[in-house]
């Protein structure tokens, strides 16, 4: 019999819209978590952003699966007083407005906490909660640039680019659900509830651990490299005959094999590369070389003899190949789903193996309000 999901049992109450928020409560899901979505009765924005297949957004079902919907004018009494029956009831609400808003609802922690101080309250926001830019708004791309995320990404004396995936809405939803199990640990422990503070300033500026180590250790602004690495050489990508390819080269021993599969033993004795330190001093000139010698031949023949080797190296792939590589199918990624209106889709599952086995994500996903009136019944009945 296989064992019970980790938060099976666990009561979420969801007012998210977009990604963040909506990222959050849809891995408290994958990991057995009720998760009621309360949206504006036009519904979270992120239903619009396409593709929309069968009148439903593909992006949106990539954050809101295995959740219900319950569609709420939150500045009407009646459904507020659901809203606030739902969170009484739940053992968690996550929510990602601005600062204040929740409370000018009369859905703040200062109504939730002295009525239920075992409830985990989760806010996720641009910059927190408090401190002077704490009532400004956010954006996955203004908070990238706000952190330092822009200033190193991209190449050396381009224009400021972004990091392609959303990295500062995503993180925020990470570190959201996993203070989230924490806190429920404290409450199973019988200790309180409480409130979660998540600033995507924050969380985005943790990430960076190795960018703002850098800058403590030196008193130097890291600077774009590319996909070129500050402190390792042979690591970044390099034209071949017909593309690009990565590899990976971060210690000695790696080193010497690329030297071994590029048919060049003396650069190994080379003194501008005796080191990991020098070769990325000198990561130019060494660029310069290798790919003189992998201009002769195609990418896939350069990739076949460092696999060989041992030397970590990859092609640039799409999310079109990356997601049909053999290891992405014995993970247990790709899940087969059906949008509301009868589309065919695919969604990428947990990521996570527990127990040796991939988690059974609930690939389904809500239509807009769908749950509202059998909840709304259901709490209506309650003594």
């Amino acid at each position: 019999m296989p064992a019970p999901a980790p938060l099976a049992g666990v009561k979420v109450v969801e007012f998210c819209q977009v990604a963040a928020g909506p990222f959050c409560g849809m891995l408290l899901a994958d990991y057995g978590a009720e998760v009621v979505k309360v949206e504006p009765r036009e519904g979270d924005a992120m239903r619009q952003w396409p593709p929309v297949n069968g009148g439903y957004s593909e992006n949106f079902a990539s954050v809101n699966r295995g959740k219900k919907s319950v569609a709420l004018d939150l500045k009407s009494p009646a459904d507020r007083d659901l809203a606030r029956a739902l969170a009484l009831e739940a053992d968690v609400l996550v929510e990602n407005n601005r600062p204040g808003v929740m409370a000018r609802l009369g859905l703040g922690w200062d109504w939730f906490g002295p009525r239920k101080p075992s409830l985990v309250y989760c806010a996720i926001s641009a910059f927190g909660q408090v401190g002077p830019r704490s009532a400004e708004g956010g954006f996955d791309l203004t908070i990238q640039a706000a952190t330092g995320v822009m200033s190193v990404t991209g190449e050396e004396g381009g224009a400021p680019v972004k990091c392609g995936v959303p990295i500062s809405d995503f993180t925020a939803g990470l570190y959201a659900a996993f203070s989230i199990a924490a806190m429920l640990r404290r409450v199973q422990a019988g200790g309180p509830g409480g409130t979660i503070d998540v600033p995507m300033f924050a969380t985005t500026l943790a990430v960076a651990a190795l960018q703002a180590s850098e800058y403590f250790g030196t008193g130097a602004n890291p600077r774009r490299l590319g996909s070129a690495h500050p402190r390792n050489a042979p690591y970044q990508a390099y034209r071949a005959a017909d593309g690009y390819f990565a590899i990976a080269a971060g210690n000695d021993r790696l080193w010497q094999a690329v030297c071994e599969v590029v048919a060049a033993p003396d650069w190994a004795r080379d003194p501008r590369f005796a080191s990991t330190t020098l070769r990325a001093a000198n990561q130019g000139a060494l660029k310069e070389m290798l790919e003189a010698r992998f201009a002769g031949e195609p990418a896939a023949a350069w990739l076949a003899r460092f696999r060989a080797a041992g030397v970590p190296c990859a092609p640039i792939n799409g999310y079109a190949e990356a997601l049909a590589d053999p290891q992405a199918a014995a993970l247990g990624l790709v899940v087969p789903a059906t949008l509301p209106g009868g589309h065919a889709t695919r969604t990428v599952g947990c990521p996570v193996r527990l127990d040796g086995e991939a988690v059974a994500v609930d690939a389904r996903f809500p239509v807009l309000g769908e749950h509202t009136a059998a909840l709304r019944a259901r709490l209506e009945e309650k003594p």
